[in-house]
């Protein structure tokens, strides 16, 4: 199993709104993909930064294609992020997983 973890900051401001758009088109999108685990959206605020993190869990590489593409550690961005985004952090983290 192979866990995957993508970074973003948004102004506190925007939070909710985006925080919102993750639960309904995020979420689904990760969850909604053959070999997806389960998905979560982790958040936590800095002074006026929210900072999201959404944290997933995979079968294995095919199944972080199917949704991602053949770039694995590229980030997949929806169209809305470049309107509460800080920076679109090019980036996500892999992490194998140990199961009990």
């Amino acid at each position: 199993m192979i866990a995957r973890r993508w970074h973003g900051r948004v102004p506190a401001s925007k939070a909710d709104e985006y925080l919102e758009l993750m639960k309904e088109v995020g979420l689904p999108d990760y969850r909604s993909t053959e070999g997806n685990r389960g998905a979560w959206c982790l958040y936590g605020r800095e002074g006026d930064v929210m900072h999201v993190e959404m944290f997933t869990l995979w079968d294995d590489l095919d199944a972080i294609r199917r949704f991602a593409g053949e770039e694995l550690t590229r980030a997949k961005y929806y169209d809305f992020d470049p309107d509460y985004l800080l920076e679109l952090e090019p980036e996500v983290t892999h992490l194998e997983v140990i199961e009990a």
